[in-house]
């Protein structure tokens, strides 16, 4: 028989490429959406199958990370042998402004979820997205062993997630893992952040439907992968005889302007005539440097990154422009399979 998942955040990037993962490994998936006026299901568009037709295996589930009972009811109805909680208030500079909504989504609704989990006896197992911006101001590169200095709210609310994960696995014996994932990137990434917001402006600078781009920090170094990889190593993790934590990265480390003049040397520009400083996309307390070790990831699932951050570049900008050249068509509204 497949197996069935649940996965919380489908509707983002990893969600998005995880369901395309797991669908092609024959599973059934389950994916928690949050009631909005508007729907934000255009990254799983394209997997949308009616849900009354034999051979769906995707279906859609209203809820939300702040509603425990109705996590517990759904899990209870679901049955999932595999539960990936993906979703966050993910924006590092938004969770500043929004420092106890980043906490209560981020951090408490893990909590919720373990909660569930251990309430049902549900013998599931468990992933749960943890960040590299837990190590903060540690210093690189950072491994398993590495201790965690957070910087920021949101790298707060997600240790707290992290080890409240720990916690369940090591009191109650649920099977539960840390994906502890460096910057992870893909032409599905949100256009807040600064790799799609880069990329996204080169190409319409160079289509010429733009003209300036403002950024913050370009001093910033991080280890960019590719996140339809990184989702394998989350599948990878849960089919290990045991539960353990990982760390996800390349090992390479690029600053914001070198992503900055990969991008727009593929476009033909030169970003210094485009780019200007904005001081609002400064983080109060800043990250200087975050590289990945993933000897361990390597060594115990056969995990290895392929696409580094200059093919990385290349892939979101020809992505932007192809965009931007393709006829606008309304897509199928994978709403309709939400119940």
């Amino acid at each position: 028989m497949s197996k069935t998942a649940l996965i919380t955040g489908i509707t983002g990037q990893d969600g998005s490429y995880l369901a395309e993962l797991l669908l092609a490994k024959g599973y059934t998936v389950h994916g928690l959406i949050r009631r909005t006026s508007a729907f934000n299901t255009h990254r799983i568009d394209h997997l949308y199958q009616d849900p009354h037709e034999p051979d769906a295996r995707l279906f859609l589930h209203y809820g939300d990370l702040a509603d425990g009972s109705r996590i517990t009811t759904l899990l209870e109805r679901l049955r999932p042998d595999e539960v990936y909680h993906l979703a966050a208030q993910s924006h590092v500079r938004v969770s500043f402004d929004e420092p106890e909504f980043t906490g209560s989504t981020t951090g408490l609704g893990t909590t919720r979820l373990l909660e569930a989990i251990r309430a049902t006896g549900l013998p599931c197992r468990y992933y749960q997205a943890s960040s590299s911006e837990m190590y903060g101001a540690a210093a690189p590169p950072q491994s398993e062993d590495t201790p965690f200095q957070p910087r920021s709210p949101y790298a707060a609310a997600k240790l707290y997630a992290y080890w409240m994960t720990r916690n369940y696995r090591e009191a109650y014996g649920i099977y539960a893992v840390n994906g502890i994932l460096f910057n992870h990137e893909s032409p599905r990434r949100g256009e807040t952040f600064v790799t799609r917001k880069i990329a996204r402006a080169a190409a319409r600078i160079a289509r010429g439907e733009q003209e300036l781009l403002h950024l913050g920090n370009l001093e910033a170094r991080r280890d960019w992968g590719y996140a339809p990889e990184y989702v394998e190593a989350m599948w990878l993790m849960l089919q290990q005889d045991r539960p353990d934590d990982y760390v996800v990265a390349t090992g390479t480390s690029y600053s914001v302007l070198d992503f900055l003049t990969l991008c727009f040397e593929h476009a033909g520009l030169d970003w210094q005539q485009h780019v200007r400083f904005d001081e609002r996309y400064l983080r109060p307390c800043e990250v200087p440097d975050l590289v990945g070790d993933p000897a361990k990831a390597e060594r115990a699932l056969g995990w290895r990154p392929t696409v580094l951050t200059p093919d990385l570049a290349r892939i979101m900008v020809d992505a932007e422009l192809a965009q931007l050249a393709r006829p606008r068509t309304a897509p199928a509204d994978a709403s309709a399979a939400v119940s």
